[in-house]
């Protein structure tokens, strides 16, 4: 480990599975990187609203209950140690990337993460900025072109388009010159269709199934949305869900190929997310930002569906 790491650090855990209520802020050890880490100082963390119910938060993988855990797996930062064997970073490199769902988090002024799972950040984004994209860019990467196989002229309807991934997508498929429909809260319309979609939907006032027909559904709402949108699309088309492990099972009613996945770690994809932030390509969208010390409220606030992007934890606030 780097002598600038302090053996104490404040983070947020938690100890009980459940809300946000059960998070706290204390102080904890500094983990040490082990073979193949990188031991990150946190600039700026993120999160997903509904990872505390997530069985690998409280558990590991062999099942044994690892709480209380350190939540949030986007980071970005700087590297200040690294473990035996870890090659590709230096200390004093900036970086951003995910955490592994099964090992403690970045809600943290320190975290250990696999250097695989690291890239160098873009230098045209802030930290915080950095942070919200990782997990949020790679979900809609693979969503889009992984799963979904999303050509240029392609009709592409997105739920839950003003969400953290839903506003990465929209950019991603416009950009891939993709038609995109992108369907939400009326709060989220003028975003969306600035960021690139061609036509918007308020989810709670139109009939999503008399839409005109599309290519490929990206599911990021589930439930009732879900079913709802599931009969626009063509047949041959495809309907990927990252909420609905039942997908499978409502394209063969519908008669169309779909998926529902787990984002997986991808330096390559981590890479040009980052390079077409720098290019301009792509704009990271931070709805809100909350101190490390009350990432609990942020929790709560982001669940409720009113905060547009990614919510952010900052951890050293000069950034």
């Amino acid at each position: 480990m780097s002598a600038t790491a302090p053996e104490k650090m404040w983070a947020l855990r938690m100890h009980e599975p459940g809300g946000s209520d059960h998070l706290i802020y204390e102080e904890v050890d500094v983990a040490s990187p082990a073979i193949g880490d990188v031991l990150v100082r946190v600039h700026a963390a993120s999160f997903t609203p509904t990872e505390l119910t997530w069985p690998a938060t409280s558990f590991d993988r062999s099942g044994k209950d690892r709480r209380p855990a350190i939540p949030g797996h986007e980071v970005s930062g700087t590297v200040v140690g690294l473990g035996s064997g870890t090659t590709g970073f230096v200390p004093g490199d900036e970086v951003m990337g995910i955490t592994d769902w099964y090992r403690d988090g970045a809600a943290a002024e320190y975290v250990a993460v696999e250097a695989r799972n690291l890239t160098h950040r873009p230098r045209a984004a802030s930290h915080m900025e950095c942070a919200s994209v990782p997990l949020a860019g790679l979900t809609a990467w693979q969503a889009l072109f992984i799963h979904g196989g999303l050509t240029g002229g392609q009709r592409v309807l997105i739920l839950g388009a003003g969400g953290g991934v839903g506003t990465l997508a929209v950019q991603l498929a416009h950009r891939a010159g993709g038609h995109v429909v992108g369907a939400g809260r009326q709060a989220a319309r003028d975003l969306v269709l600035e960021l690139g979609a061609d036509e918007f939907v308020v989810v709670d006032r139109s009939k999503l199934e008399e839409l005109h027909p599309v290519d490929l559904i990206i599911d990021l709402v589930g439930g009732e949305l879900f079913e709802r949108s599931s009969s626009t699309v063509l047949a041959g088309g495809r309907l990927v869900s990252i909420v609905e492990p039942s997908a499978p099972e409502v394209a063969q009613r519908a008669g169309v190929q779909a998926v529902y996945f787990v984002v997986e770690p991808d330096r390559a994809q981590l890479r040009e997310l980052a390079r077409l932030i720098d290019t301009g390509e792509l704009r990271p969208l931070v709805g809100k930002v909350f101190d490390l010390a009350d990432g609990a409220e942020g929790f709560e606030v982001k669940r409720g569906g009113s905060v547009p992007g990614k919510a952010v934890l900052r951890v050293i606030t000069d950034h």
